[in-house]
């Protein structure tokens, strides 16, 4: 194979004036694969991307949130502190993921039936599955002593 080649081998590569020789990786970069199907590995990654299931509550679990978001909303004039988890659905499959959030509630929107922090955080009250308040002790922490 080299034999028909071997007149050339030793010659440098044609330059030209008007034209920026590529670099090495540049010019190697011409000849790596390619996505034949564009988006498809996006679309992998996303159906493997795992989701949580929305927890189904008891009634005496939902009683139970009723009851505290009750407390809640009677002492919003305080801003207490709170500790919710909330469930957010995802946006492009079923389920969704789980989410915390500290901080001290302003208020509450009625309109839009959403907790209202200090800090401008809005958290609809459809999507708390559970509300510690920070200057209360919980069950747990109570069996703890």
């Amino acid at each position: 194979m080299f034999g028909r080649y071997s007149s050339i081998m030793t010659r440098t590569r044609p330059q030209y004036a008007d034209i920026i020789p590529m670099t090495r990786e540049a010019r190697a970069a011409q000849f790596s694969p390619f996505a034949a199907l564009t988006g498809y590995g996006d679309a992998v990654d996303e159906e493997a991307r795992l989701t949580d299931s929305r927890p189904e509550l008891t009634e005496d679990e939902a009683a139970g949130l009723d009851a505290e978001m009750n407390r809640l909303l009677d002492d919003i004039s305080c801003c207490p502190e709170v500790r919710l988890t909330c469930f957010i659905p995802d946006k492009s499959k079923s389920g969704g993921s789980f989410a915390v959030k500290e901080g001290a509630v302003r208020t509450y929107d009625s309109y839009s039936q959403a907790l209202v922090f200090t800090d401008g955080t809005r958290i609809a009250s459809d999507l708390v599955i559970k509300i510690l308040r920070k200057d209360q002790p919980s069950a747990e922490d109570a069996g703890q002593h």
